[in-house]
């Protein structure tokens, strides 16, 4: 008995260090959405990516995510729109300095070479669950992580009661992450 107990801590220890961990790479990565304002597609950015990623791409079970982004560095191309969305109607930059995640569960998906993610992203002081495909793809000893999601702006209290803004917006990841 006491020897299966020792092959059992072993083998649960082995499943659990296995997975490498990871820091994003600001840099090398990008943060987009893309959201209908006056009827046009208005698309912007964000940087400042930071956190952990706990990577096994053979357990994904095994995997996690903890990053955030700063919203003071929101990129929409025009000085004044960014100007206009930090301020309290939209992100609150003074208050909201960070966007965060924090995944729940990764698993295998249906499709061949892409897993599915659940969380928690929270925008304003407001947390809510996605999830989402995406992909791994090793690049060396690091990692590209690309997916996309779909964000109600109203579920976070961004933008007000806005109506020549869409309600929706795509949010685009592609993170590569360096192993530590």
């Amino acid at each position: 008995m006491k020897s299966l107990l020792s092959f059992t801590f072993l083998l649960v220890s082995l499943l659990v260090t296995k997975a490498q961990q990871y820091k994003p790479v600001d840099e090398k990565s990008e943060i987009k959405f893309v959201i209908k304002n006056f009827g046009l597609n208005t698309s912007g950015s964000l940087t400042g990516l930071k956190g952990t990623i706990n990577f096994d791409p053979s357990n994904p079970a095994a995997s996690s995510f903890n990053v955030s982004v700063d919203v003071n560095t929101v990129n929409t191309g025009s000085d004044a729109r960014d100007n206009h969305l930090k301020k309290e109607e939209y992100f609150d930059v003074a208050k909201y300095p960070e966007i965060s995640f924090v995944s729940k569960k990764i698993s295998n998906s249906t499709k061949e070479g892409e897993l599915f993610l659940e969380g928690d992203i929270t925008i304003k002081g407001v947390t809510k669950s996605i999830s989402f495909p995406f992909t791994a793809t090793p690049k060396g000893n690091d990692y590209l992580f690309e997916g996309e999601f779909i964000l109600n702006r109203r579920d976070f209290g961004v933008g007000g009661n806005s109506l020549v803004m869409a309600d929706n917006l795509t949010v685009s990841l592609s993170v590569v992450a360096k192993k530590k």
